[in-house]
């Protein structure tokens, strides 16, 4: 385990990673491997599309109402279409889907999954003439021979719509990044954000009405604590954090959650689930980070 932080630091102090890339990498990666476990509990009370379009309009509304407080004015009609745009694919298919994969899923293997992401992104970013850099390439690669590793020996029961359902979250999320980047940009800065979250979630209670979702109400204390957290970290520190990422990073750089968040979900299930860890999942785990490592390596921050 030693030998896996050493690594991981290494990484970390490669020149040129300003410090506020750094906090966002720790926020998509510490955060979101901790949101499954958090969508699992609030499924208890809340289905999956009225869980997500509530969490998504809470947090838009929040971070839009502050920025207007501060005198930061609203999107434009074009900033709003691009909203609502990337806001139908990345919330409304990623997060909507991936809601709905954990009903008959297992979190673990929805984590596990999420590791083909960046491999989808680099394919999208081909066709804007953006090409991953050799050690990017090999992280990818390294990091999701790790997660298929850390899979293998979960005995992951999972339903043929489930898998269906994470694989169209997968490809909404990656061309819902690739656009917001290339084709579709958002509002500058936060309102950016906070437009598309307000966009998405909209969409995914129209969804939700559509299927005819019916929540537990009240919910349970526990199901409440979890959409609290998804609203709090999840939206509003950890989303904006891979949007930031997004813009001054390379794709596969903000995309290495994808490998960390299967480990930080196998820590959970240690500390919440009374869960073991073998041997072999401790190397699936030095095998991701390494790829992250080769990630950052590989990285493209530009100046400034």
């Amino acid at each position: 385990m030693s030998t896996l932080v050493s690594n991981l630091r290494a990484g970390l102090r490669l020149p040129g990673l300003p410090p506020l890339v750094l906090a966002c990498l720790a926020a998509t990666w510490l955060i979101w491997g901790s949101t499954y476990l958090a969508i699992k509990f609030a499924l208890v009370s809340l289905p999956p599309f009225f869980q997500m379009g509530t969490r998504f309009l809470a947090a838009g509304a929040l971070l839009a109402a502050w920025l207007r407080w501060r005198g930061t004015p609203w999107p434009d009609a074009r900033q709003w279409k691009h909203a609502a745009i990337v806001g139908a694919l990345m919330l409304g298919g990623g997060m909507g889907c991936t809601a709905l994969a954990e009903t008959t899923v297992a979190s673990g293997l929805v984590v596990a999954f999420i590791a083909v992401g960046p491999m989808v992104i680099a394919l999208f970013n081909l066709a804007f003439g953006v090409k991953p850099r050799g050690l990017e390439v090999a992280g990818m690669a390294v990091g999701f021979v790790g997660v298929l590793l850390l899979a293998r020996g979960a005995g992951f029961a999972a339903s043929p719509a489930g898998l269906a359902a994470q694989a169209v979250a997968i490809v909404c999320w990656s061309a819902g990044s690739v656009l917001s980047l290339h084709r579709y940009p958002l509002a500058p800065g936060a309102m950016g954000f906070a437009s598309e979250m307000l966009a998405g979630g909209a969409l995914l209670m129209a969804i939700s009405w559509g299927l005819g979702e019916t929540p537990a109400w009240p919910p349970t204390p526990g199901a409440a604590l979890a959409w609290l957290y998804l609203v709090v970290f999840g939206s509003l520190i950890a989303f904006n954090a891979y949007m930031l990422l997004l813009a001054r990073t390379s794709a596969g750089v903000a995309s290495s959650y994808t490998y960390v968040n299967p480990v930080i979900a196998m820590a959970l299930g240690i500390a919440l689930g009374g869960e073991t860890v073998t041997g072999g999942e401790w190397l699936a785990t030095g095998v991701i980070l390494a790829g992250v490592v080769l990630l950052m390596a590989g990285r493209r921050v530009p100046p400034g």
